[in-house]
């Protein structure tokens, strides 16, 4: 679309209110920036309002504080062993030089706040690999001063709240599980149980908000705080260009199309490619699920967007085009999903593994959530069974079925999960062939022996060790057996939890063309944005790590550059009057 009219002008125009979007506006708005951010749906935070909320910041001053120092120098060691030549080196080397500054300065002028993880290993080993220190975890955030406003923040999946509307942290479960254990436990369930029965008096869930959602909240309050306004169920349909840049952007509104006009420029972080069906028929791997983790507002439009109309390039993401995570589905009887994904509470834990149809394992079943599904992808993979026995179950869970067989036999009646009296009769239950299913239980079994996976190394890295249950007898926390009955499985699919293929990007944000150049006035964050590790993952929060900090770039490059430009020019044409968006 041709620049004519604008209905409303502002310096920077933020598409998407997730962890990158909200970064972008919020450091355009530190750096005086007039902003405006345009949200598709009713609620702020996409992809990672949902998430751990985990970023993946190396050198940070966090670490240091907590006596747990990181060195950027280890972490450029550690990505130079995971990532080899796939390419995006500079990126990297932005990414790397710019990430503790940028959270420095989120910190220091807004109400965003981290703490550096003694324990949260790297998801690979290899040389300056981090043990603690390089993922920061958000620090908890009281929603009700969001006011009304709270309301606006997207809750967590539905299965990760306990009461209908009650976050609980990793460390906290085991208290609320067994409340009469102890007496640290019984008032520390006791404490956030009042907390939660006194929320629910005036709200629809609980204010006590953690992980992911307590990082939205932040930047949402923060946003609040520098009066940014910000647009809701308003979403990208064109853009408004000046020959070959992009001026702004055509944003359709509950009241209609609007015309805004962005003087430095337009950033895109609407989700990445989501439940774009063609995108995903385009870049995904015929077996993966038709369905993703991101929210069902998330569907490319971004990306599409910018290609079809701009002819922007796509880069496929090298070794994947997407990042996954085994899931398991509850087909409920009201025809909704409940989605669990198995990120660490079960797979790497002792006594578990996983097959396909031919009833033979395929892959470290402590790997990374990532690693499992690229495992699952390599062998052809649309489905996967977790197998483990009585004891398992019983001791650690599996899926929605809790640590003590919470919730079994319901799950069990609902078709969630599956059960036999041996391990022939599973495999009939399930579809898999029974002779490969009863020797890889026996490999298993004899592997104990050793302490040594003999066919995929599990509990040999550090993460695999981490996650396991060093409580466990032998001295390999990965490995158990698999003995009593009955015997249960479970099936898992992958499905994608963010993007790895997406828009070509130079350091600064900037979104390219197919021949590589850049497109003036158009920038791109977070999983419009395709990943600077090129399909690998490298850690806990390396999704949300570069979005935040591409994000803070963007801000920063137009700042500077726009303040070049000043300087040069003739004063009186470098003055462009300001004009606030109104919210909607």
């Amino acid at each position: 679309m041709a620049m004519t009219e604008f209905d409303t002008e502002v310096d920077l125009l933020v598409v998407g209110a997730g962890a990158g979007g909200m970064t972008a506006a919020l450091a355009g708005a530190i750096r005086g920036m007039s902003v405006l951010v345009c949200e598709k749906t009713a609620m702020v935070g996409g992809t990672t309002a949902t998430s751990g909320g985990t970023t993946w910041i190396p050198g940070n001053r966090n670490s240091h504080q907590a006596g747990i120092p990181d060195q950027t120098e280890d972490a450029a060691a550690f990505l130079r062993h995971v990532v080899g030549n796939r390419g995006k080196d500079d990126l990297r080397a932005a990414f790397l030089a710019s990430a503790p500054q940028a959270i420095a300065e989120l910190e220091a002028q807004s109400e965003v706040r981290f703490a550096a993880a003694a324990a949260h290993p790297d998801y690979l080993d290899g040389p300056g690999a981090a043990y603690g220190g390089r993922a920061l975890g958000p620090v908890e955030f009281d929603g009700r001063k969001l006011g009304a406003d709270f309301n606006r923040i997207r809750p967590p999946r539905d299965v990760f709240m306990g009461l209908g509307g009650m976050m609980v942290g990793r460390a906290e479960l085991g208290s609320l599980l067994n409340p009469l254990s102890s007496v640290a436990n019984f008032r520390s369930a006791t404490k956030i149980l009042f907390r939660y029965g006194r929320d629910r008096l005036r709200h629809r869930r609980g204010t006590r908000l953690l992980m992911g959602n307590a990082l939205v909240a932040r930047l949402f309050y923060s946003l609040r705080q520098r009066h940014v306004p910000v647009w809701f169920e308003a979403g990208l349909t064109d853009f408004l260009r000046d020959g070959d840049s992009v001026v702004g952007a055509v944003i359709q509104t509950p009241e209609g199309p609007r015309r805004i006009r962005a003087r430095r420029g337009v950033v895109l972080a609407t989700g990445g490619i989501g439940w774009n069906s063609d995108l995903r028929k385009r870049l995904f791997a015929p077996q993966i699920a038709a369905f993703s983790q991101a929210p069902e507002g998330n569907t490319g439009d971004g990306i599409a967007l910018a290609t079809t109309r701009l002819g922007a390039g796509l880069d496929a993401g090298g070794d994947s085009a997407a990042l996954w995570m085994p899931c398991s589905v509850l087909q409920r009887a009201d025809g909704s999903k409940g989605v669990w994904p198995h990120i660490l509470l079960d797979r790497a834990k002792p006594g578990l593994i996983a097959v396909g149809a031919d009833g033979r394992r395929f892959v470290n079943e402590s790997d990374s959530y990532h690693d499992f599904c690229m495992g699952m992808v390599r062998a052809g993979l649309s489905e996967a069974w977790l197998i483990v026995d009585d004891d398992f179950i019983h001791r650690y869970g599996l899926g929605l079925v809790l640590p003590g067989g919470r919730g079994l036999a319901r799950l069990l009646r609902q078709g969630y999960l599956h059960k036999a009296v041996d391990l022939k009769g599973l495999a009939h239950r399930i579809g898999v062939d029974a002779a490969g299913l009863t020797a890889s239980v026996k490999q298993t079994n004899a592997d104990l022996a050793t302490g040594t996976d003999s066919e995929f190394g599990r509990g040999s890295s550090v993460m695999n060790r981490f996650n396991g249950d060093a409580a466990a007898p032998g001295d390999n926390p990965c490995l158990g057996p698999i003995g009593k009955p009955p015997f249960y499985a479970l099936k898992v699919v992958p499905v994608d939890l963010a993007g790895s293929g997406g828009l070509s990007c130079d350091a600064n944000g900037q979104v390219l063309d197919a021949e590589g150049q850049p497109i003036g006035g158009l920038y791109a964050c977070g999983n419009d944005a395709a990943s600077i590790f090129c399909g690998t993952y490298p850690g806990p929060g390396t999704t949300i790590g570069p979005a935040m900090v591409f994000g803070w770039r963007i801000a920063d490059h137009l700042s500077a550059s726009t303040a070049a430009s000043a300087s040069t020019a003739d004063p009186a044409s470098a003055t462009v009057p300001r004009q606030d968006a109104p919210a909607v």
